[in-house]
């Protein structure tokens, strides 16, 4: 009573997407019915499976693994072909997709914040979220540069529905008029392999975030699970993709099921992809031991982040600044710390670093320095624990404050 803050709103239903989600799973249905397997002609189901996997790897390879997180770089060509599997998925161009994904990993599980936060539900997390039109309050934080910047995406962005809808519908009945068995084809390769794309894709949300192993961090839901990797080209693996975004891969081990990593090493192999990132191998070990102390134990083993080093003032941040142009300066924690050489690297891009790095010209004054603690520790990004050891072994001073 009398206050002027706002009742939050129930979420409104998202009419379109709903409509044809549902259309499509009802056509699918009354489609098998009236052209089972058996009626169907042989290449229309292989068809149906080709599509489904091309798809499937234009999702893993190119939505996810080199746009969402630039795990690696690829030539124009490559990022054409991902371009087009990806849009037969039916899940949104390059730009929607990747933008909604960065958001997830950056508050995953926040009821709030996370498009497909697991803590809403199992049922939401893998497909409730599509009914419901979205408010994304922080989605202004998140990176889009490189997507704005990359003609490929644009030009996927601008013309996201007509290639879709070719190649989700026109295309598989226009296959099937070379074998005779064009309605086989539209039933098989156009609607039922666009619900197991769809499916297949959400358990990453839903299962991954459900049941299955942690051998890497429990600091969110996922989880590994083999059943997943076999499902969706590799992506079972997804405690480590959450613990180790920028990784090309979905598990270190050869041992791993990831042929969408197979696949990027043999585009690298041809000179296709360059710029395969991996998590280093100390921060992977350390990972998993400090797991595996943690289940034996029931405790976290405890961390050492003891300090014997320089003591700086503003004075001293200055002259260093100074020395080399182009550093990326922060102060985080009443620590300063040199994150030049991870300016390329950082999931969240380069300019987020440098809206909070100490500018080149110099600042005289330590309090107009902003300071990065509170986005480090959650208020823009929940960080992982492998970045917070990467935050403190590029501590370079402790940060003093002059006494008035």
């Amino acid at each position: 009573m009398g206050s002027d803050a706002k009742a939050p709103t129930a979420p409104k239903i998202w009419w379109s997407n709903a409509i044809f989600f549902v259309s499509i799973h009802i056509a699918a249905f009354i489609g098998v019915y009236y052209f089972p397997v058996y009626a169907v002609h042989r290449a229309s189901l292989f068809l149906a499976f080709l599509v489904w996997q091309l798809a499937d790897f234009g999702i893993t390879i190119g939505y996810h693994r080199l746009y969402s997180h630039r795990a690696f770089r690829a030539n124009t060509a490559v990022r054409v072909v991902l371009a087009a599997f990806g849009s037969a998925g039916f899940q949104g161009s390059i730009k929607w997709w990747c933008l909604r994904h960065r958001l997830h990993h950056r508050f995953t599980d926040d009821p709030r914040d996370d498009p497909y936060a697991a803590t809403r539900g199992l049922l939401y997390s893998h497909m409730g979220w599509i009914f419901f039109k979205p408010t994304y309050q922080k989605m202004e934080l998140i990176d889009r540069d490189d997507l704005d910047s990359d003609p490929v995406v644009r030009f996927q962005h601008k013309y996201y529905v007509p290639i879709a809808l070719f190649l989700g519908f026109a295309f598989p009945p226009m296959m099937g008029n070379l074998w005779g068995d064009p309605k086989g084809a539209f039933i098989w390769a156009g609607l039922v392999s666009r619900l197991a794309i769809w499916h297949c894709t959400f358990l990453v949300n839903s299962l991954a975030h459900w049941d299955g192993l942690q051998p890497y961090s429990d600091e969110d839901t996922s989880r590994g699970n083999l059943l997943l990797a076999l499902l969706t080209g590799g992506e079972g693996n997804h405690n480590f993709q959450h613990t180790f975004p920028h990784d090309f891969r979905s598990g270190p081990s050869q041992a791993d099921w990831d042929p969408s990593k197979w696949i990027i090493i043999g585009l690298h192999k041809l000179g296709f992809a360059t710029g395969l990132r991996r998590a280093r191998k100390d921060d992977m070990l350390e990972a998993v031991e400090y797991m595996q102390h943690k289940y034996a134990y029931g405790v976290p083993p405890a961390e050492d982040d003891h300090w014997d080093g320089p003591n700086w003032t503003i004075d001293d941040v200055q002259s260093y600044i100074q020395g080399t142009l182009g550093r990326c300066v922060l102060l985080i924690d009443d620590f300063v710390i040199d994150a030049t050489s991870y300016m390329g690297e950082h999931p969240g891009g380069a300019a987020i670093l440098r809206k909070y790095s100490f500018h080149q010209e110099g600042i005289s004054d330590s309090r107009k320095w902003k300071d990065a603690t509170w986005a480090f520790e959650g208020g823009l990004n929940k960080h992982s624990r492998a970045a917070r050891r990467l935050m403190l072994e590029s501590r370079i001073a402790r940060f003093s404050t002059p006494q008035t």
